[in-house]
């Protein structure tokens, strides 16, 4: 029994140990699968078998290296090197291997590496980079993980310093401090060099630089530059920066009140003045600064000095300015001396002239003061205030100018006030005016005549005159005389129209200014010939009758006291008066009649004699001749019509108007009827009557008048509408009833027309609108005119044209309004116009004229063929044919999206079902919202709406033909119909089906308990030919010794134990499979492994390697 225990347990422990190596075989198959490279940094190694409670796996990690960086900086420039190492603590048995950015890199002609690669030096850096390195042990081959990484950056150009100033003023100052600074803002590490105008400054290598008071030897160009490192690496130099020294500016003091020597109490006001605005001052008198009080003041910004003047403000001022914002103060700026009067001084007053004066006359006063200077004066008269402030003041004397005059001198904002001069009087009269008077009789005079006048003053003595003449003096000649101190002026018989004009007379002082005004004038008139005399006729006929009274009137318009004479065909007649009657004419009045004027005593002036009148006397009475316009025998009502009645002997004749017999209220020559009517029918005479004599003629002979009434034209419609569309045309005629000597004249809306897209016919008895708009609608008339006269008739009737605004619209519908049409559908165009008749249509489909005259076209299936571009036409007329096309309407047609049935039953549910399930489909993939309708033997089932359907023995037990259709609500609303599925095909071939799946099935079930069955009932090997497991894993020193031997487990491992069972069980129920970490150990398991602890070491674990 105890035989028997020790054989299962060694029988357990065999295919326990069977199981190990299949599950050791198959790792160390996926580790060198995963391996990369061949320095992999992880071996494994292998031990004895140990037992359950010791087997533990340990994994060696190798140290990771160090990366440092040996030089200054990792941001660096061309030129510059780099160099880095790379260590591992505590061993020297590494050599390194250097990666750059992932990749391994060799040594070149920039790149060296110390012997064992721990040093990198970078001679020539061009590229940036992240560096790395490992560690790869020198005898066992191991590679480390990656060191920590150092990124490199390089620069493709050198840097540029910036310099930077504390003070950003243009100019600074002597005395002044500044201090630059220099900055590199790439990388760290820098020394600094300072230059001034391209020389370097000694002892200057901090970033700044500082002068603690400039010179004007600072003024100049500062820049920098930086280097770094035992190469001295150097960067560009920086840009430039000015430095420019000046002295402060020197202050101006200007003194801004009018005067520097002044009395007490006056204002004295300085300004102190720079180039620029950011400066203060302070204030000094005789080098001593000011200190503010009640009589010194400085404003806010220190810009005036304001000083109310005692006698301790005598001195020299000056001024300097201090910077507001810097420390600096100028030189003192240029001095101002004030002198300071004890007392003020008395004005002095003179004036030349005579007094009394006269008004008119100009007197001068002056006054003035001789102490210091800036002085105005006020001015008194009779101790009143006058508005004068000048030194002198010029006074043209009036009456109200005379009085006691003074002044005094006054200076200053708080003036300063002189004592008043003494008073000078001044006395004023007005000067007479002089008195002018004709001594002759006339002032008007003629060639011949004599004209003397004369000037004299009504008081004083020493009085010279002087003659003007039109404001033109007159002066002394053979003509022009004068008297005694020009007193009196004579012009003698020589005058001529040179002497014409107004006359005055003027006296004046002698050795004085004074002059009177001008004498009141006096107007001489000198005609340059003699008078002529004018003889007038009243009544002024040249024929007179028997019976008649006529008068003649002399006239001279010029002067006056005349005399007149009277003269018929030469011989005197008897009357001195200016008329001349004759009453009543007779036979013998007739002949030429004259007259002549006369003047003066002394010297008799007579004139020309006038122009002669002759009177003609006729002792027949004469008799009218009236005429007629229009000169017709018939006339139409409307028409004006004229008469006129003429007397062709002598004038001054009014008419009287008779129309059968009776008298008519005219008196004019013409007897005008503007608007003549029916009532205006008759026989018409006149007769003529002088108004101032009453003369009266014989009647003329008689006219007989005849009126009518104007007829109506007729109008009418040419073209079948009078509702047209814009470019249809319309004609209309007018016709008179009675004769052809018409023409005529077109009205729209009681306007003429004149348009020019308008024509006519002969005499404009036809219009014609060819191409119509809508400015032609309206009411359209038309009137008649005699050729020959103004004769116009009323309008005749109207007829209304209607154009539309816009052409007729056609409109082309579809029925449905789909644009888009299936095969099948059914569809229907009609053409629509909506306003006025006769239309006919056309239809045309792709520009083609289709053979349809109706207003509508349908179709009643559509295909594909129909698709295209559909239009319609509507015309009218004949002669004139207007036509309109409606819009395109284009129809695309697609095809019906087809039904399919699918059979979602699959092969492989054959064991699990004895139904079938259908699935339909629509295969056009733009439209996803299908519902379905099933049929079977071509007749709808209505139990389902489904995409699927299921065919069980119960709902179809006689095996039909399916067929399905998709329906939906959006076009199209259904599909095609799909092809037919007989139910009786597909359960034959899933007969079919069943019968080859059962027998594969279970023979392959039979193959598996066959192999299970031998394997259970398998002969165990024999003693002898059990491995010597005691020798299946090498010890430590026995790898040591021999690293590259083959792996000894190879000769162990056969095919069966690479590929062992899919399932196996062993004694406690547990599977083996490869997410079992340990197999499960029984307690005789236990024994059996405790029997040969001493055969394994370390415990009994798997030990790496790499211990």
């Amino acid at each position: 029994m105890t035989q028997v225990s020790n054989a299962d347990s060694s029988c357990k422990v065999r295919w326990k140990m069977w199981l190990f190596k299949v599950f050791i075989v198959t790792y160390l198959t996926a580790v060198c699968a995963a391996q990369d490279e061949p320095d992999a940094t992880f071996v494994p190694t292998y031990a004895p078998p140990v037992t359950a409670q010791q087997e533990v796996i340990t994994r060696y990690v190798p140290p990771v290296p160090i990366l440092q960086q040996n030089s200054g900086w990792l941001e660096v420039f061309p030129s510059e090197k780099v160099e880095f190492s790379c260590s591992i603590s505590d061993s020297s048995d590494w050599t390194f291997i250097w990666y750059k950015n992932g990749d391994k890199m060799d040594a070149d002609a920039n790149l060296a590496f110390s012997g064992d690669g721990m040093v990198l030096t970078i001679t020539a850096p061009t590229n940036s980079g992240k560096y790395t390195c490992k560690g790869q042990h020198k005898t066992k081959g191991v590679t480390t993980e990656s060191s920590n990484s150092l990124e490199l950056k390089v620069h493709a150009n050198r840097p540029k310093p910036k310099v930077s100033r504390s003070s950003n003023y243009q100019e600074m100052f002597r005395g002044e401090s500044i201090t630059f600074q220099c900055s590199v803002d790439v990388s760290v590490g820098w020394e600094y060099l300072w230059y001034r105008n391209g020389q370097e400054i000694p002892a200057a290598n901090d970033n700044k630089y500082t002068i603690t008071s400039v010179t004007h030897s600072d003024n100049g160009k500062y820049r920098c530059k930086s280097k770094r490192g035992k190469d001295k690496f150097f960067t560009e130099e920086s840009e430039p920066t000015l430095l420019r020294i000046s002295d402060p500016p020197t202050p101006t003091l200007k003194l801004l009140s009018t005067w520097s020597d002044v009395f007490v109490n006056e204002t004295v006001e300085f300004g102190c003045e720079v180039s620029s605005s950011d400066w203060t001052f302070t204030w000094y008198r005789n080098n001593v600064k000011l200190q503010e009080d009640a009589y010194t003041i400085v404003d806010e910004e220190g810009l005036t000095l304001n000083i109310t003047v005692t006698t301790a403000h005598r001195g020299d001022y000056t001024c300097r300015a201090h910077h507001i914002s810097r420390n600096v103060a100028s030189e003192s700026s240029n001095s101002v001396t004030i002198k300071v009067y004890d007392n003020v001084p008395t004005a002095t007053l003179s004036k030349d002239g005579f007094n009394p004066m006269y008004v008119g006359e100009t007197v001068n006063f002056t006054c003035k003061v001789t102490v210091s200077s800036g002085w105005t004066y006020q001015w008194y008269k009779d101790e009143n205030e006058l508005p004068d402030t000048s030194e002198t003041i010029s006074v043209f004397l009036g009456l109200s100018d005379k009085g006691s005059y003074s002044c005094r001198g006054i200076r200053g904002d708080v003036p300063t006030t002189t004592n008043s001069s003494e008073k000078t009087q001044q006395d004023v009269l007005e000067i007479p005016v002089p008195s002018l008077k004709k001594v002759t009789q006339w002032l008007d005079v003629f060639p011949t005549e004599g004209v003397e006048l004369s000037c004299e003053m009504q008081s004083g003595s020493g009085w010279t005159y002087t003659w003007y003449k039109d404001k033109v003096e007159v002066q002394a000649n053979n003509t022009v005389l004068f008297g005694l101190n020009r007193a009196t002026l004579f012009i003698n018989s020589t005058v001529s129209d040179k002497h014409n004009g107004l006359y005055e007379c003027k006296g004046h002082l002698q050795d004085r200014t004074v002059k009177s005004i001008s004498s009141s004038p006096l107007r001489l008139m000198v005609y340059d010939k003699k008078p002529d005399v004018i003889l007038t006729q009243d009544p002024e006929y040249k024929v007179m009758f028997p019976g008649e009274s006529v008068s003649f009137s002399c006239h001279i318009n010029v002067s006056s006291g005349w005399e007149y004479l009277w003269f018929k065909d030469g011989s005197p007649l008897v009357g001195s008066e200016s008329k001349y009657p004759i009453n009543p004419v007779g036979a013998t009045s007739g002949g030429s009649y004259t007259c002549r004027v006369k003047r003066g005593s002394n010297r008799n002036f007579t004139t020309d004699s006038s122009q002669a009148l002759h009177l003609e006397v006729d002792e027949k009475k004469p008799k009218p001749l009236m005429t007629q316009q229009p000169d017709a025998d018939k006339l139409y009502t409307g028409e004006p019509v004229s008469f006129e009645c003429k007397v062709t002997i002598s004038s001054g004749w009014t008419y009287h108007w008779y129309k059968d017999g009776a008298s008519l209220l005219s008196d004019s020559s013409s007897f005008r009827i503007d608007n003549a009517t029916l009532l205006n029918n008759g026989n018409y005479e006149c007769k003529a009557i002088r108004s101032r004599t009453m003369f009266n003629t014989e009647r003329s002979d008689g006219r007989t008048l005849l009126i009518s009434e104007i007829p109506v034209p007729s109008l009418k419609k040419v073209t079948q509408w009078l509702d047209v569309f814009p470019t249809e045309g319309v004609k209309f005629s007018c016709e008179m009833p009675t004769s052809s000597d018409w023409t005529y004249t077109w009205y729209k809306d009681t306007k003429v027309q004149t348009n020019a897209s308008m024509t006519y016919g002969q005499d404009k008895s036809t219009l014609t609108i060819h191409s119509a708009s809508p400015s032609h609608r309206g009411n359209y008339s038309c009137s008649a005119k005699l050729k020959i006269r103004s004769v116009k008739t009323s309008r005749s009737s109207e007829l209304r044209l209607d154009v539309y605004d816009t052409k007729p619209q056609v409109t082309l519908m579809q029925t449905p309004e789909h644009s888009l049409m299936h095969t099948e559908d059914e569809v229907s165009f009609s053409c629509h116009i909506n306003v006025s008749s006769g239309w006919e249509f056309l239809w045309f489909k792709d520009g083609n004229k289709l053979h349809i005259s109706e207003l509508s076209h349908s179709i009643g299936s559509v295909t594909r063929a129909n698709a295209g571009l559909y239009k319609c036409e509507a015309r009218r007329g004949t002669e004139m044919v207007f036509n309109k096309t409606s819009q395109d309407l284009k129809l695309d047609i697609e095809e019906r999206p087809q039904a399919s049935i699918t059979l979602l039953t699959g092969w492989g549910e054959a064991f699990s079902t004895d139904s079938l399930v259908f699935q339909c489909e629509v295969t056009d993939g733009q439209y996803t919202d299908w519902n379905y309708t099933w049929f079977r033997e071509d007749k709808p089932i209505n139990t389902s709406r489904s995409v699927k359907y299921k065919v069980t023995p119960s709902n179809d037990p006689d095996q039909s033909s399916y067929k399905c259709q998709g329906i939906r609500t959006g076009r199209p609303t259904y599909s095609k119909i799909s092809t037919s599925h007989k139910t009786k095909n597909l359960l034959l071939k899933r007969r079919v089906l069943l019968s080859i799946t059962g027998v594969l099935f279970f023979g392959i079930v039979f193959v598996l308990l066959g192999c299970i069955i031998l394997k259970v009932t398998r002969k165990p090997a024999a003693p002898d030919e059990k491995p010597d497991e005691a020798n299946l894993f090498l010890t430590m020193a026995q790898l040591k010794d021999c690293s590259d031997a083959p792996c000894p487990l190879v000769e162990y491992i056969t095919d069966a134990d690479v590929n062992p069972p899919p399932k196996e069980g062993d004694e406690n129920g547990t599977i083996c499979s490869e997410t079992t970490p340990l197999p499960i150990t029984s307690p005789e398991d236990k024994a059996v492994t405790s029997d040969n602890h001493d055969t394994t070491e370390n415990n009994g674990g798997l030990v790496s390697f790499q211990q």
